[in-house]
């Protein structure tokens, strides 16, 4: 019996304009499979092709994992303990952070198969770097609740334990929701509970801002629509 393939955990730019960040032993690595997990087919080939344009997307296997088409898993076994190897792509940055891409790890592991996570942009590491807050004591919370009174709850929970523990909260939100996820955000928090937005990170137009509640809510062209965006409190 043939030792188990890989999984290689591909990270892809988190915007169109980021091919900079990505190291060259990506483009080594994706050359060297041919059968890829993706959230979209539509924009993993078009990311095979920005790597490198002699890459044959026709002759590769893309399956697809999102939130409509959970992967596969009794394929990717097959696969691997065929001795096949498998790369992870998510739409933007790092695979199985926030992404289907976990479920395929974990399908790994079970199998004694190698995991391979590469470097490679995370918009969340990205934007605690750059905000200012602690970088010692985080937690990242993914999706707020969408109904109003749950996500109003969920705000004061995570400025509450933020101050409890002194720890940097981050979340995110559906890009076409980031204008109404601030305004719940200063409806709901003390004026001097700190607040970093930061959006379209490695783009040309990166806007990474961190001020008091008080000072967002005088701030009156703050557009974030449709734009990537990580959203950071502190409370500590």
């Amino acid at each position: 019996m043939p030792q188990p393939g890989k999984v290689f955990l591909i990270p892809t730019v988190l915007s169109a304009d980021a091919l900079f960040s990505l190291p060259p032993y990506i483009t080594d690595t994706v050359k060297r499979l041919d059968v890829f997990f993706v959230e979209n087919e539509r924009t993993a080939r078009r990311f095979l092709k920005a790597l490198d344009r002699s890459i044959d997307i026709d002759s590769l296997q893309l399956h697809l994992m999102n939130e409509h088409n959970p992967p596969d898993l009794g394929i990717a076994r097959k696969l691997l303990l065929e001795g096949r190897s498998i790369g992870v792509i998510s739409e933007a940055g790092c695979p199985a952070i926030a992404d289907p891409g976990q479920l395929v790890v974990q399908a790994a592991h079970n199998i004694n198969a190698r995991v391979v996570p590469l470097v490679g942009p995370n918009s969340m590491l990205l934007a605690l770097m750059a905000s200012g807050m602690n970088g010692q004591n985080f937690q990242f919370a993914g999706y707020l609740p969408v109904k109003p009174p749950e996500r109003a709850k969920a705000i004061k929970e995570l400025e509450a334990v933020s101050a409890r523990k002194q720890q940097t909260q981050l979340f995110i939100e559906a890009p076409y929701r980031n204008n109404q996820l601030l305004k719940d955000i200063l409806a709901n928090c003390n004026d001097r509970t700190q607040l970093c937005v930061a959006a379209d990170l490695t783009a040309p137009t990166e806007y990474i801002r961190t001020q008091s509640v008080a000072q967002w809510k005088k701030q009156t062209d703050a557009d974030f629509h449709k734009r990537p965006a990580i959203f950071l409190l502190y409370a500590g």
